[in-house]
């Protein structure tokens, strides 16, 4: 059955906290794997996750770097989701334990960086943010449990632009915010797929806006920028909109694992209940005031059509098994 994109009243909102939302539930025997599981808000749901019981692996770019600001809550391995040669590596390294995993957090991305070519001359965004992870979930296919979930962490920038078909890498006339956009649009499409795909064996999965943080994810915006986009003030104070790094956690662990979703998946989230669809006349003006999920985001034709081009791209599609 399909999920509506509806809110169910959850009874949380835009100030929970991951820990909020974890309360009264016990993760103890659940393994959970965070992609940027080491800093922001990553670091937070990691925190969350494992201060309710259950074990994490966090694989990581800059490993010393993620070692050390886990200081041996998670495990840690090497992942650059930018290389398909070390997405390859780390799962062939984690299907050889045979264990299984309960939880996917797909977390880790870059934001509005310069014009950046990794792989075949692939934008960075797309190739970061969507393909690795795209074939990070299908190298892991096998090790994902029966009834696990696997959240991806979108955002309200997926307003920017919709898939762009004809030139998806930007080879011509690169803008750092529409890559953004549509890589942000194509996180939520390849959950809208996954959960088509998973269903059966009761794999279900969601997209989400965390919430607007200011984190290291912005570390391509200079300051002037953040100003005009009201972001800080001309003294670098934050705008009011913006959440703490624990409320940031909060929706992608109540993702994870509230039992109010339980049956539920394929939709898209925001302050910890599943988000309305946006309305037509939506503006790309403000990000903080941006709400709901644009149509093309959760069009399932847009989702299969994403998917065949992600398996072409990177030669993994665990729905031809």
């Amino acid at each position: 059955m399909t999920t509506p994109q509806h809110k169910i009243g959850s009874g949380f909102g835009a100030t929970s906290t991951a820990a909020e939302v974890l309360d009264g539930i016990d993760l103890t025997g659940t393994l959970a794997l965070v992609t940027g599981g080491y800093s922001g808000i990553g670091l937070e749901t990691t925190r969350a996750l494992t201060g309710a019981g259950a074990r994490v692996i966090v694989p990581a770019r800059r490993r010393a770097t993620a070692e050390t600001a886990l200081d041996g809550i998670a495990e840690v391995d090497e992942l650059d989701l930018g290389d398909l040669d070390s997405v390859d590596a780390f799962t062939d390294r984690f299907l050889a334990t045979g264990r299984r995993l309960d939880l996917v957090i797909d977390s880790a991305g870059i934001m509005a960086c310069p014009e950046t070519r990794v792989g075949p001359g692939w934008e960075a965004q797309f190739a970061t943010n969507h393909l690795g992870h795209f074939a990070l979930v299908n190298r892991l296919w096998p090790a994902i449990a029966d009834g696990a979930r696997v959240v991806s962490v979108s955002s309200r920038g997926h307003h920017f632009s919709p898939i762009r078909w004809a030139d998806p890498h930007f080879q011509t006339g690169y803008d750092k915010w529409l890559a953004y956009g549509q890589a942000k649009t194509a996180n939520i499409l390849f959950a809208v797929h996954l959960d088509r795909f998973g269903r059966d064996r009761g794999v279900r999965a969601f997209a989400l806006h965390p919430g607007s943080i200011l984190t290291n994810l912005a570390r391509h915006i200079p300051q002037e920028e953040r100003v005009a986009q009201g972001w800080v003030d001309e003294n670098g104070v934050p705008s009011g909109y913006f959440k703490t790094p624990e409320a940031g956690a909060a929706t992608q662990v109540w993702a994870a694992t509230s039992p109010r979703l339980d049956g539920m998946g394929g939709v898209y989230l925001e302050d910890c209940d599943i988000a309305e669809r946006a309305p037509d006349d939506d503006g790309i003006t403000d990000v903080g005031l941006r709400v709901g999920v644009r149509d093309y985001a959760i069009d399932p034709a847009e989702a299969a059509r994403l998917w065949t081009l992600s398996a072409e791209l990177t030669g993994v599609d665990a729905t031809s098994r």
